[in-house]
């Protein structure tokens, strides 16, 4: 089928290089005119075919909101917007009720691979309904992982960005139990190799995962993480699930106190907040800030 892509950084530029290996024809824009293979919005719906399907992967916020906006008005009744971004669920009602007055369906899509997605495949969680979702499942399925699992069609509308939020809440919580112990083992004089240590968790044991593997290849690269300041961001999708938490009483405690520990970073030099950078760099290419 045809797609057309809006933004190619680091997730939307791999994504369109794995839909096109699965055989689908993609027409990407980007602000970056290097990234891009037309020069404007105007020029990427006019090079589709209809009914068009349009994915926006851009930052949540301002620019998925001016990206929608302006595709309400270049594209026609019975085409679809795809939004693969990191956007709130409540964003997603709004930008599917503007879109359906047009006569143009809506899909949210929650999307976890980082920088490994072009050769691993995708996580997807996406909402919407089915008569739209199934306008998209090739594209779904050519970047999904290979096997019977790795997307969702999570519920309604909103109910992929929700449970990627969720995703990213659990997110922080491992990292972070990583990271104390991390540090716990590097403060005692009798742990005289605490990468090895890690490493030795990878096989056998029950909390080895690929977020462990990311921690052992960040510490293969730099033992004690030295170069590293222990400083780390917070996307904004932690602070969301704890918000979501407090609206349905639910109880949040390993994933609230993670998130506070992001905001310890922003007061001293945590040895935690370096483990947390080091491996938001290795799985999504997350900046780091290095030592002066």
């Amino acid at each position: 089928m045809e797609l057309g892509l809006v933004g190619l950084g680091k997730m939307g530029g791999n994504m369109r290089e794995r839909i096109r290996r699965a055989g689908h024809t993609v027409i990407g824009y980007d602000r970056n005119p290097d990234l891009a293979d037309v020069d404007s919005l105007k020029g990427l719906v006019d090079g589709l075919k209809g009914p068009r399907v349009v994915w926006v992967m851009v930052p949540a916020g301002a620019a998925t909101q001016s990206t929608v906006d302006e595709l309400a008005e270049l594209l026609s009744p019975g085409d679809l917007v795809v939004d693969g971004g990191n956007s709130r669920w409540t964003e997603d009602e709004k930008h599917a009720e503007e879109l359906a007055a047009k006569g143009i369906g809506f899909v949210d899509c929650g999307v976890s691979g980082g920088v490994w997605g072009l050769e691993n495949g995708y996580a997807l969680m996406y909402g919407g309904d089915k008569e739209n979702v199934a306008k998209v499942q090739p594209i779904f399925d050519a970047l999904k992982p290979e096997g019977d699992f790795g997307s969702v069609h999570a519920g309604k509308v909103g109910a992929g960005h929700f449970a990627k939020m969720v995703h990213n809440g659990i997110e922080y919580a491992m990292m972070q139990a990583y990271a104390e112990g991390w540090e716990l083992l590097e403060k005692v004089d009798s742990v005289t190799d605490v990468r090895e240590v890690f490493r030795s968790w990878q096989e056998g044991t029950v909390i080895r995962s690929w977020l462990l593997d990311l921690a052992v290849n960040a510490l293969d690269d730099d033992e004690h993480l030295d170069k590293l300041r222990g400083y780390a961001e917070d996307s904004g999708e932690g602070r969301w699930t704890v918000e979501a938490a407090i609206d349905n009483a639910v109880p949040l405690p390993a994933i609230t106190a993670s998130l506070f520990a992001r905001f310890s970073s922003r007061q001293d030099d945590s040895p935690q907040m370096k483990m947390i950078a080091a491996l938001r760099n290795q799985f999504g290419g997350h900046a780091v800030e290095n030592k002066k």
